[in-house]
């Protein structure tokens, strides 16, 4: 036997004991103990990935740890969905959810890579209500004019929008089923592209968020004719709703909420629920919404239930309706 045998016999036990320390130590650290990805379901640049970046910091610094943006864009968000509903349930991985991931996706996809009932939710987040406006149309100055105008010229009327199934292409198929008016869908990769479409005169009608809109109508290439809202927004105060105008029924917007995979323990999403609703008061975080457009929702897993419940009987309506399906 050799003179390092007796320091074998004990070593190993002694370094399984430490690591074991070790590791009850890396569990015993309170959540969150390392980054948090955010999934994102569309690119960068657009109104979702804006709110998810700025509430998504504000969200860190709660939670005193970064908050990584990850975007997966891609059939309307399904992607993005699908990835974080197959992640580990350890609140390390969040979806900033999207009607399109909680209540259309459902309805227009044949097939479908996740539940989207199956998600933790967490809480809602915001909403970036949309502006409808127009281009070329010299003598439209109102949602009654446009539609008039869309039922003396059935057909001859197109609208553009960031794709079949977006929310632009849905709050318009909305617009044409509250004035029983035939606008002609023309479909496009993104809303920027559907707003190049209008400024070009291949359509005459888009609808998207403030931020979108807004620096065309600035610079008098489009007409903003609504905000389609119930109230007006201090982006742009002088533009009334489409609630003023005799269209209540017609109200869309980008809105958020936050999501886990399914699983995720109770104590994390409480603790993240309460750490959203700290940064969504935020005076700095508010103000710069604000500016955006952007509004700051009630938080909590009831209100995303009594919202979600609302939206899908809303978008069920109008996507039969439409008959939009896609493969």
């Amino acid at each position: 036997m050799s003179a390092r045998s007796p320091f074998r016999r004990w070593i190993a036990p002694v370094l399984a004991l430490t690591l074991a320390c070790v590791g009850a130590a890396a569990q015993a650290q309170p959540y969150p103990a390392k980054p948090i990805r955010l999934v994102i379901p569309f690119g960068a640049g657009g109104i979702t990935d804006m709110a998810g970046r700025l509430i998504g910091q504000a969200l860190g610094e709660e939670l005193k740890q970064q908050v990584v943006i990850d975007n997966r864009p891609g059939a309307g968000g399904s992607i993005a969905a699908q990835a974080v509903a197959q992640a580990q349930p350890d609140g390390y991985t969040l979806l900033l959810g999207t009607v399109g991931t909680q209540v259309v996706n459902k309805m227009i996809y044949a097939r479908l890579g996740y539940d989207p009932a199956a998600l933790t939710p967490v809480s809602l987040v915001s909403n970036s209500p949309y502006v409808l406006a127009v281009a070329g149309l010299d003598g439209v100055k109102d949602l009654p004019a446009l539609a008039a105008y869309a039922k003396k010229n059935p057909g001859t009327l197109n609208f553009g929008s960031a794709g079949n199934g977006s929310s632009p292409h849905l709050g318009l198929e909305l617009f044409k089923l509250a004035t029983h008016s035939d606008i002609l869908h023309v479909p496009f990769k993104s809303g920027a592209e559907a707003v190049n479409a209008a400024l070009g005169g291949q359509v005459q009608i888009v609808i998207d968020a403030i931020p979108v809109i807004q620096p065309q109508a600035r610079a008098g290439k489009l007409r903003m004719l609504a905000i389609a809202a119930d109230h007006r927004n201090p982006a742009v105060p002088d533009l009334p709703t489409s609630k003023e105008q005799g269209l209540g029924e017609f109200q869309i917007g980008s809105w958020n909420a936050l999501l886990a995979p399914p699983g995720t323990p109770s104590a994390q999403v409480a603790l993240l629920d309460e750490a959203l609703a700290r940064a969504l008061k935020r005076p700095a975080l508010v103000v710069r919404l604000a500016e955006m457009g952007i509004e700051p929702l009630p938080t909590g897993a009831a209100a995303y239930g009594k919202h979600l419940r609302a939206e899908t009987e809303k978008w069920t309506r109008v996507v039969r309706a439409a008959g939009t399906k896609v493969d």
